[in-house]
């Protein structure tokens, strides 16, 4: 059996898929690659089950209660009052609300730059037409005929500006409806993307309420600015419980009524993802809360959570704190306000991998403070680290080569007799000691390993704005010059000089193809992810060459001998 060319027909096949997947993806199809959220238990509820998902812009919509027999309506989104805007001003952040329903409304995140083109600040939270992503919170369960105060309810402002303490600036809003007032508060950190939002509900009326608060985040199905095509990331809602861990939450399988997430929990929290940023509003742990997530209008679509407040005598007052993450996925500072919350940065299979392997390069960057370098030297120790097996594999691959023009006279001899051919070309390698799958293997077991360094440099947030060196400014978009994917595709060919010809002219050629195929592709790949390639193919050649001269060298001492 001729092992390469069982080998070269795989790399070619999965070539073809790779490049299926890329169009598909590039067409707005799924990725075939995509990671879909495990399989739910018996507890685990779909979203299309009720009737919130289908209903129509404008029309309210009906929420399950965090407990038994509490009413809870939320209204919907449709036909919103216009109020005032009022600004917020912190090291990190530059922040808009609305005083109508007190809802943040925009979020312009200072030390990220815009993908549009204009240079400014990044706005994660907006409500322009288009680009609609808000964070809302409301209060429901009044009685029949009565409402309280929602994110649809005109709110005042408690003070006329933003009050300073300490390192966080505070702004309150207050409404009264239905003989409830509510006093909503943000606490905004100054150098952090954790917001404290504190709900007080006084009950005003002479009759005891149940009411119950919802945390709410609305954001249309748009794609962040700058996405591509050619590699697939996740924009949509995320719902997280230490039962179920972490969810993904489609937009179009919202929008078919189709989603799958645990609807019933007492932990956890609830946001929505995309590219490098993320959104989650974290109730307090253990309290009971229901998770809806549903289609508010044509491509508008809403995550939200509902828990119960508890009862409230007349005259009395409950105060609910609840933290709203608006920012980057920045791993280590999400684990500190939510278990779980780090997960949005997700690794998908590979994860017990990609880790640990991003926690030492973040180290690495301390030392270095350059993340192209950081990229250079973690390629270098992984290569480093796997030297054995890429030498096996190396002085396997060299031995062919060495072999090759012996192979080629037995294809002469023996023609189309694939039996006797076979056989004699088993007997070779047995003679020479060559395993013909020893180029092979070794490559295997370092495949999980470049996989998830491949999503360690895709998924992390610190690449997005980074520099490396003269042309490269921002290793999380493509190089604007395809220097760095011309040297790929030049070290590829090089490795393939290396590497033993197959006597088959077809096998040849597709060989010759391939780095045009892979290269091609990284010609929009993000900068760091290419920069890895050229350093993991040049390092190879090196080490290839290494080997083989050791080869041509033990080979000469041999016949001298």
């Amino acid at each position: 059996m001729d092992i390469r060319r069982t080998i070269l027909w795989m790399i070619f096949s999965f070539s073809l898929l790779l490049l299926w997947n890329n169009w598909q993806v590039y067409q707005g199809q799924p990725s075939l690659f995509s990671l879909t959220p495990p399989a739910e238990q018996s507890k685990t509820a779909k979203s299309g089950d009720g009737k919130a998902a289908g209903q129509p812009a404008g029309v309210p919509t009906a929420a399950a209660p965090a407990q038994p027999g509490t009413p809870a309506t939320v209204p919907g989104s449709a036909a919103e009052p216009q109020g005032r805007k009022v600004h917020l001003k912190t090291d990190v952040y530059d922040l808009t609300f609305d005083t109508t329903g007190a809802q943040l409304v925009q979020a312009q995140l200072l030390h990220y730059k815009s993908l549009d083109g204009d240079g400014g600040p990044m706005y994660l939270l907006n409500d322009q037409p288009g680009d609609t992503y808000v964070a809302q919170t409301g209060v429901v369960g009044a009685p029949q005929g009565s409402g309280y105060p929602t994110h649809l309810t005109p709110f005042s402002l408690v003070t006329p500006e933003p009050v300073a303490k300490g390192d966080s600036v505070e702004i309150a809003f207050e409404a009264t409806a239905g003989q409830v007032k509510v006093v909503k508060t943000f606490i905004v950190p100054r150098n952090g993307y954790d917001i404290r939002v504190r709900h007080d509900i006084t009950n005003l009326g002479d009759q005891p309420i149940d009411p119950s608060l919802y945390l709410q985040l609305t954001r249309d199905g748009n794609d962040p600015p700058n996405t591509s095509g050619f590699y697939s990331t996740f924009t949509g809602a995320a719902v997280y419980s230490s039962e179920d861990k972490f969810q993904k939450v489609k937009f179009d399988e919202i929008a078919k009524g189709k989603a799958s997430y645990i609807q019933q929990a007492d932990n956890g929290w609830i946001g929505i993802v995309q590219h490098y940023f993320a959104s989650a509003w974290v109730p307090p742990q253990g309290t009971v809360r229901t998770n809806q997530a549903l289609r508010l209008a044509d491509n508008l679509y809403a995550i939200r959570t509902i828990e119960q407040v508890g009862a409230i005598a007349p005259g009395a007052q409950r105060s609910v704190e609840a933290n709203l993450w608006v920012g980057p996925q920045d791993q280590q500072a999400m684990s500190a306000v939510a278990p779980g919350l780090e997960l949005v940065v997700d690794y998908g299979w590979v994860t017990i991998i990609a880790k640990p392997m991003f926690k030492f390069m973040t180290w690495l960057h301390s030392l270095l403070g350059n993340w192209g370098w950081t990229i250079v030297v973690l390629t270098l120790l992984i290569k480093a680290v796997f030297y054995p097996l890429s030498a096996a594999s190396y002085r396997s691959m060299a031995k062919m080569k060495l072999v090759a023009p012996r192979m080629q006279h037995l294809k002469e001899k023996f023609g189309d007799d694939k039996a006797k051919l076979n056989a004699a070309m088993m007997e070779m390698y047995r003679t020479e000691k060559i395993n013909p799958l020893g180029g092979c293997l070794p490559m295997v077991v370092q495949i999980p390993v470049f996989i998830a360094l491949y999503w360690v440099l895709l998924g992390s947030v610190e690449m997005r704005g980074a520099p490396w060196i003269l042309w490269v400014h921002d290793l999380s978009v493509r190089d604007p010059w395809f220097i760095l994917p011309a040297i790929m595709m030049a070290t590829m060919f090089l490795q393939i000089k290396l590497n033993p010809t197959p006597p088959d002219p077809t096998q040849a050629k597709i060989m010759m193809i391939m780095p045009l195929v892979f290269g091609g592709m990284m010609f929009m790949f993000p900068a760091g992810l290419v920069l890895y390639w050229c350093v993991n193919n040049i390092v190879s050649i090196i080490q290839q060459r290494i080997i083989m001269v050791r080869l041509d060298r033990e080979k000469a001492a041999s016949a001298s001998s």
